[in-house]
């Protein structure tokens, strides 16, 4: 079974790369700049600033939408091959679209992954050996930063000729991310030692916690497929409990059932937890909330916190 369906889709890739030929960007053909497709929220972020006026940047996932169970469409196959550059965050996030992006690369589409920019000691692993990988690294403004410098050599090795101004958006940009360190810094610096337990609904924010000295816990997993059970509730509960954690968290990519519930199981147990507000976790926010950008996202995040925690 499994191969079989392995042939349907190399057989589908092929025919959508095919019908890609005749799949036009319309207006944007007429343009000069890069047609440039990425996955993330964060990521199409991240292109427009390091790209500037010499991309057009199309994000696949709007905001709001867990990339962990994106699923690509036909339509969004197209539009990755009929682009100058694909790109996408990688370790296992988008786990849905692997095959997708090796086909890509196998038909020499110019590519590029964030994973590539950091180092194996960046990269925090869970579970037995080690083998589930975190992708979340986003909550670690120090890991945006090699972030920003791996799509700045992607922009570069594709388009050469405006070298000097991916280089000039890269740096300022990586000065605006330092000042965003210093910020989250400031900010965590309010909370105790001891009082610094993040509760979400699932396990995005571990590069948040190794970065600023957190101690986090996701009721879900690393993908957020997986389900909490009663076990798993009446445990962290029990810990809640125990610790007088003020505050939990829930996530704007998770549905809410889970964390309601974990504040019921607490107030069964005779204590009061609060639902500290909605923390942005694999998708950034939007205009209306003033969360459209990473860095806004970022502020708005810790700001949540820490206005909860302290």
């Amino acid at each position: 079974m499994k191969t079989t369906k392995r042939i349907f889709f190399g057989s589908l890739f092929i025919a959508l790369i095919f019908l890609a030929g005749c799949y036009n960007f319309s207006s944007d053909q007429a343009s000069e700049k890069l047609q440039v497709v990425a996955t993330t929220t964060m990521l199409t972020d991240l292109l427009k600033e390091i790209g500037g006026e010499h991309v057009d940047v199309n994000g696949l996932m709007p905001s709001g939408v867990d990339p962990h169970l994106y699923k690509a469409s036909a339509r969004d196959v197209i539009f990755m091959q009929s682009a100058d550059i694909v790109a996408y965050s990688g370790l296992e996030l988008e786990g849905k679209m692997g095959e997708i992006f090796q086909g890509l690369e196998n038909q020499k589409k110019i590519v590029i992954a964030l994973e590539n920019g950091l180092n194996e000691n960046d990269v925090i692993s869970t579970g037995e050996n080690s083998k589930s990988i975190d992708p979340h690294i986003w909550f670690d403004v120090e890991l945006w930063k090699k972030a920003a410098i791996e799509v700045s050599k992607g922009l570069i090795a594709a388009d050469p000729e405006n070298k000097l101004s991916y280089q000039s958006n890269v740096e300022s940009y990586l000065l605006e991310l330092e000042e965003l360190n210093q910020y989250v810094t400031n900010r965590v610096n309010e909370i105790p030692e001891e009082d610094r337990i993040l509760v979400t609904a699932h396990d995005a924010f571990s590069y948040f916690g190794k970065g600023y000295g957190f101690n986090v816990i996701g009721l879900q997993g690393l993908n957020t497929k997986a389900e909490a059970g009663t076990g798993d509730i009446s445990q962290l509960a029990d810990f809640i409990v125990d610790n007088g954690i003020k505050a939990i968290f829930i996530e704007s990519s998770v549905p809410t059932r889970t964390i309601e519930s974990l504040q019921a199981a607490t107030k069964a147990k005779g204590f009061d937890v609060v639902i500290g507000g909605e923390l942005y976790s694999d998708s950034l926010g939007d205009q209306e909330n003033d969360t459209e950008t990473y860095i806004k996202t970022v502020r708005s995040n810790v700001d949540t916190i820490v206005d909860a925690l302290k």
